[in-house]
């Protein structure tokens, strides 16, 4: 068995490394330690990350030389130890120790002077370090400096509130399936079993507890009345304007949650779940039987239709679109870490290709719903701005919601202190002219499809008119 904080300086070191995410390390590291240990790791791990910006301004000035890139573990104690003394309950001298005590696990006995002498220097200088990085705006804002400009550009008048909730933890928000229990009753529900909650300000569906909790102790869990969902993501169902038994693309679908809220919300739905992620598609497989709603399950590329898609068109596709999610840091910190402002640009391109390949599978006068957890216009309205700009035969939606910052494109929400993540939501409508509508109907057979060969006169039509 590993000791706790051997387990989370492997961790922090793969991170450092980009060479994994809390959610892809942490599973397999789990279950290499006692298991009453892992609140602990994951305690360690979340907050060594959720406070990294900070942290390694300090390591940087406690250090006379920055050490060597074969030495990232040792990097790793030195920012676990000072999060220790920083932001936990745990003595001084326990999170000194047994910190300082890996340096042998790990086979460098070298370095335990190293972190004991920076950790003991942390403690007596404290105020003194502080004084120095107090017009370090990176070590202000507790975010990358690169991250910090960006959202200073961006949101200037928000800012401070932005970073606030940034840099909470997360609330820990609940969506029910109304289907199978109204919020009031389930929020009694939960009175009665000693837990605190309350009802979300703006989606229908979700109740946000005061403490986070395991959600596989809740009430009828297991029977599937409620997922873990953010109440930003929850109101993309309703944006959708569902009816009966249409045809529905979740482009994008894992993990699934809101795959099953458009079951929930309208079961005679045939809904497509599509994932480039073969792993990640077993959770989608697994939520939905949870919630005892079905779904057709498909591996394949958004940007590469050709290769999975069976030719029927969709009524409504909801490409919830890879991005920098900087919108929930919160829930994911190692984002402080990981992302790259260069990342941002090639988020933006593969988002251009996912709109342009995916509009041609939408019919015409269908709604294709464009979402991101990201708060960078360069991934919102940017790109959808440029996509109307090429696409002719799309319009995007004013929004008549009670939520969120409209902008030139779509509706943007900024995380909120104890309130919903940071999201954005464009609603795309497929124009259907009326000469071009006909040509297609006179192609397709009874069940809507186009055969093959029209496939192919439709799309060179498409070259010439413009529309798709």
């Amino acid at each position: 068995m590993l000791s706790v904080r051997a387990a989370a300086a492997q961790v922090i070191t793969q991170i450092l490394a980009a060479k994994g995410s809390l959610s892809s390390l942490l599973p397999a590291i789990s279950a290499k330690i006692a298991e009453n240990d892992r609140p602990l790791l994951q305690e360690l791990c979340f907050g060594t990350c959720r406070f990294y910006p900070q942290l390694q301004a300090y390591t940087e000035c406690l250090l006379d030389k920055p050490l060597r890139a074969k030495d990232g573990d040792v990097q790793a104690l030195l920012l676990l130890g000072l999060y220790q003394l920083l932001h936990t309950r745990i003595p001084d001298h326990a999170a000194i120790g047994e910190t300082v005590e890996v340096t042998r696990a790990i086979k460098k006995p070298w370095a335990t002077k190293l972190v004991n002498g920076v950790l003991r220097n942390f403690q007596r200088d404290n105020a003194k370090i502080n004084e120095l990085l107090s017009q370090n705006r990176a070590f202000q804002s507790n975010h990358p400096a690169w991250m910090e400009a960006m959202i200073s550009k961006c949101w200037p008048l928000q800012f401070d509130s932005l970073i606030a909730a940034n840099n909470q933890h997360p609330p820990f928000t609940l969506r029910l399936n109304t289907r199978k229990v109204s919020r009031d009753d389930y929020l009694a529900l939960l009175q009665e079993a000693g837990i605190s909650a309350g009802a979300t300000s703006y989606s229908p569906y979700g109740i946000t507890l005061e403490r986070a909790c395991d959600p596989r102790k809740l009430p009828h869990f297991a029977e599937g009345w409620l997922s873990v969902q953010d109440e930003a993501a929850q109101l993309s169902a309703d944006l959708l304007e569902l009816s009966p038994n249409m045809r529905v693309l979740d482009a994008c679908s894992a993990p699934g949650g809101k795959t099953g809220h458009l079951l929930e919300r309208e079961p005679s739905l045939q809904v497509t779940a599509l994932d480039a992620d073969e792993r990640r598609l077993a959770r989608v497989r697994d939520n939905l039987a949870r919630l005892g709603v079905s779904a057709k399950v498909v591996c394949g590329d958004g940007t590469a239709p050709d290769s999975w898609w069976d030719g029927e068109t969709y009524d409504r596709i909801l490409l919830d679109a890879p991005c920098s999610a900087t919108g929930i840091i919160r829930r994911h910190p190692d984002i402080k870490v990981l992302r790259t402002p260069e990342e941002l640009d090639k988020l933006g391109e593969l988002q251009a290709r996912l709109l342009k390949n995916l509009w041609p599978l939408l019919k015409p006068g269908g709604v294709m719903l464009y979402a991101t957890c990201s708060i960078m216009p360069k991934e919102n309205t940017r790109v959808i701005e440029a996509f109307l700009a090429r696409q002719k035969d799309a319009s995007c939606d004013t929004l008549d919601v009670a939520w969120g910052m409209a902008q030139p494109c779509g509706q943007q929400l900024l995380p909120q202190m104890n309130g919903h993540d940071g999201f954005y939501y464009a609603r795309l409508r497929k124009a259907c002219q009326p000469e071009h509508c006909h040509y297609r109907n006179k192609l397709a057979d009874d069940s809507g499809r186009l055969p093959p060969r029209a496939l192919d006169l439709a799309a060179h039509e498409d070259e010439h008119t413009g529309t798709l």
